[in-house]
């Protein structure tokens, strides 16, 4: 799947994109109309295409990725719950051995993806076909919509925003929202934990004020969602989708910066961000359902920007959940899982519901074998990565449905003593937490949900679940057509 073109058709076959040709508004319509087709029933939660948007000859996409069906098909897939097992077959997985043996095969994964997989330059490429340069230049001919009514301004909102490691010069390319200052400006909201924050550390340390970078918007689907993958550092996020496309990704050297984007973009802004120039961000109705207060970030300075003939403008609207942004959170929380069960190894699934906005909450079943063990893999995943921002892990026994919440939460007050049972913390947290006292500091919690064994103190007899005979559950099932048609 070379573009975003190619997907729309897809998704349109089958049902999933609904082309919106009343006249709206970028600025806040847009915003309503989405916030209802996610939260509606399939009917119309659709992929929206609005192509009369007042003002302005280019049409907005939003809702892309707000659904399972549409994230899996990005893949390939029929459902998220297949991603998984293709991720360990890419491989083939075997979560046995020791832990170094574990790791390994982890380290031989995204060794084979550098190994086996190719970038492909182009000199010529459809994002080009339209160029403005110089005194051309002028961010206001893209219909970049504001979304919420106390919104700092209009944003980019689903971005591929390319920079090099300043270093190692290895790419990286992130999802962080850029907030439009005017024509030649805009505002890089990378936040402390993210690679393109750590580039900017870099350039600071090295003296380098003006770090090089492109902004992508469109190609293919899977170019756009590998921008929120929390990959290795310096771990290259085109070349994953080559490994998984088994094709190679096309890439166009930009106009004005030593940078390459993918081909078959949409619109490229191609500029510099200079980590010296500061302005206030904000506020930004966020995905965590609340405004995102006002604070300091750097300047992008726009050198140039090219676009197709006919551009399509993605976007993706943030706002209370669940939102488009729960199912790419979704996919990656499905990719990430074989990896976690290579390193924690009695892990059997695990859940971020969409109320927890990613960050807040993650739910673990796991198969205990021993004393103490649901707090080691709490432990465990509070080391990894970001994992490290999460504010509460739930660890419940391996036969717990995690998708279903009445069970969930029916074990988790059925099953914990609160002054045994709890861990409290202080660690790091999510920079758009607004609960925690101090800014990226505040309190974790760890709830050990699993049935106890006498060693973690529990010396009373841990009673039996009640459940049906499964004869008696065979023959009332022979009976049930005929018990409900009366």
């Amino acid at each position: 799947m070379k573009d975003l073109r190619e997907f729309l058709d897809l998704l349109e076959s089958k049902g999933e994109l609904k082309r919106v040709r009343v006249s709206v508004s970028k600025d806040l319509e847009i915003t309503e109309i989405t916030n209802r087709a996610c939260k509606s029933d399939p009917q119309f939660n659709k992929a929206l295409l609005f192509e009369n948007v007042e003002g302005y000859k280019i049409p907005i996409l939003t809702n892309l990725f707000g659904s399972e069906r549409r994230m899996a098909l990005c893949f390939g897939l029929n459902s998220l719950s297949e991603l998984s097992e293709k991720v360990k077959d890419l491989l083939n997985f075997d979560l046995k051995g020791s832990v170094f043996d574990l790791l390994n095969t982890g380290y031989e994964f995204f060794k084979r993806i550098k190994e086996a997989t190719s970038l492909k330059t182009v000199n010529n490429a459809p994002c080009q076909e339209v160029l403005f340069v110089e005194d051309e230049v002028d961010l206001r001919i893209l219909p970049i919509p504001k979304f919420w009514p106390q919104d700092g301004g209009p944003y980019l909102t689903l971005p591929q925003l390319i920079t090099h490691n300043p270093l190692t010069k290895k790419r990286n390319v992130g999802m962080y929202r850029l907030q439009l200052i005017d024509e030649k400006r805009l505002l890089v909201h990378w936040q402390t934990h993210k690679n393109g924050r750590e580039h900017e550390d870099i350039a600071r340390s090295l003296g380098i004020r003006k770090i090089p970078c492109a902004v992508a918007l469109g190609g293919d689907p899977l170019c756009i969602w590998v921008a929120v993958l929390p990959l290795p550092i310096d771990l290259d996020e085109y070349m994953l989708v080559s490994f998984w496309r088994r094709e190679a990704v096309r890439l166009v050297k930009c106009k004005t910066q030593p940078i390459y984007v993918p081909a078959f973009s949409e619109i490229v802004i191609e500029g510099y961000v200079d980590i010296e120039d500061r302005r206030m961000e904000g506020p930004f109705g966020d995905h965590t359902g609340y405004y995102t207060p006002q604070a300091p970030y750097p300047v992008l300075n726009v050198t140039a920007i090219t676009m197709r003939k006919n551009p399509i403008l993605p976007a993706t609207v943030t706002g209370i959940p669940p939102m488009e942004d729960y199912w790419m959170g979704k996919a990656v929380e499905r990719f990430f899982l074989p990896f976690l069960k290579l390193l924690i190894p009695e892990i059997n699934d695990i859940n971020m519901p969409s109320f927890g906005v990613f960050h807040n909450l993650l739910l673990v079943s796991i198969k205990k074998r021993y004393p103490g063990q649901a707090k080691k893999v709490i432990s465990a995943l509070w080391g990894l990565g970001m994992l490290a921002l999460t504010k509460a892990i739930v660890v419940l026994d391996e036969d717990v449905d995690l998708k279903n919440m009445d069970e969930v939460f029916w074990h988790i007050f059925g099953s914990v003593d609160w002054i045994r049972d709890v861990i409290l913390m202080e660690g790091p947290i999510d920079e758009l937490d607004h609960a925690s006292s101090k800014a990226l500091y505040g309190g974790k919690i760890g709830i050990d949900a699993t049935r106890k064994f006498k060693e973690e103190g529990y010396t009373r007899t841990w009673p039996e679940i009640v459940r049906m005979d499964p004869e008696i559950v065979k023959r009332v099932d022979e009976k049930w057509k005929a018990i409900t048609s009366l």
